[in-house]
């Protein structure tokens, strides 16, 4: 039996990375479910390069988000830091990094924002960096960085050293960009993906998994317009917004949705500018959002 970890899923079918550096085509049996990026597995080798998945080790989290049906889709595993990507433009989406960092809560890790494009910017990026300031109040780690000057890119390099990062942002602020300034052979990668795979020419419509020579992995994820937190319950919701429950404890009433209930901390702190009100609305949205598939 061999040990490896999934660096791309395609349905049934998984490209996995052994220890001796081989990439094999493994595809998953019925009582072991679909592996996907991330997953560490045991795998048998019926024939050479043809693997079948015999064990998905234990997950240590799992990134998932929710359709408009309400129904959970795993993108990825065993996750230590989230990198979220903004850039001047397309213009930062505040409520979408909300998200992001409410999902970093709940899956234990990381998450830092990425000001990538910074060498575009006229002004010096007031604009985005006060928005970054708001989440910096919050204990979230930002950084400014180029993927065309280079700036900030040897500093993030050795933050992902050892564990297993993930890139995150909206399309067009840059992620490929970014992993190619990172990844110098990322050519010869996703040649050799596809080759494993039989796939065709590889892209970024699945998320992927990249090995680097630090010991650590990158992955790259497509671009997400939407991100749907329907299957995490409000005490989830509540607890990646770490302001709101801190003073939710002080609402009169225990099950507060601080929407329009009488004496609610939370409403009265956002009226006097103790809070963010921009903060509040996005966790109201999720709570609206959760409720309209889960009522």
């Amino acid at each position: 039996m061999l040990s490896g970890r999934v660096l791309v899923g395609y349905g049934p079918t998984s490209v996995v990375h052994e220890a001796d550096d081989r990439l094999y085509r493994c595809v998953s049996r019925r009582r072991t479910g679909r592996a996907i990026c991330g997953d560490h597995v045991r795998f048998s080798l019926p024939q050479p390069n043809e693997g079948v998945i015999e064990e998905i080790l234990p997950r240590r989290n799992t990134l998932s988000r929710t359709n408009y049906r309400g129904q959970v889709r795993p993108l990825a595993a065993n996750i230590d830091c989230m990198m979220v990507v903004l850039a001047p433009e397309p213009a930062p989406d505040p409520e979408l990094v909300d998200r992001y960092l409410v999902l970093a809560h709940d899956l234990s890790v990381k998450p830092v924002l990425l000001l990538n494009k910074v060498d575009l910017v006229a002004d010096g990026g007031a604009a985005e960096t006060r928005l970054l300031g708001e989440w910096q109040q919050l204990g979230v780690e930002t950084r400014q960085l180029s993927a065309k000057t280079g700036r900030g890119l040897d500093s993030l390099a050795r933050t992902m050293a050892g564990g297993t990062a993930i890139l995150l942002g909206q399309s067009g602020v840059g992620k490929s960009s970014l992993i190619n300034a990172l990844i110098p052979d990322l050519p010869a990668r996703t040649q050799a993906l596809s080759r494993t795979s039989g796939q065709g020419r590889h892209t970024t419509t699945e998320t992927t998994l990249y090995p680097l020579e630090s010991g650590g992995a990158l992955m790259d994820s497509p671009g997400i317009r939407i991100l749907r937190l329907a299957h995490l319950d409000p005490p989830a919701l509540a607890a990646g917004f770490s302001e709101i429950g801190a003073l939710a404890e002080h609402c009169h009433y225990r099950d507060c949705r601080h929407e329009d209930e009488p004496d609610c901390a939370v409403l009265a702190a956002a009226d006097q500018g103790g809070i963010s009100a921009r903060r509040l609305a996005s966790y109201q949205a999720l709570l609206r959002e959760r409720k309209a598939v889960q009522p």
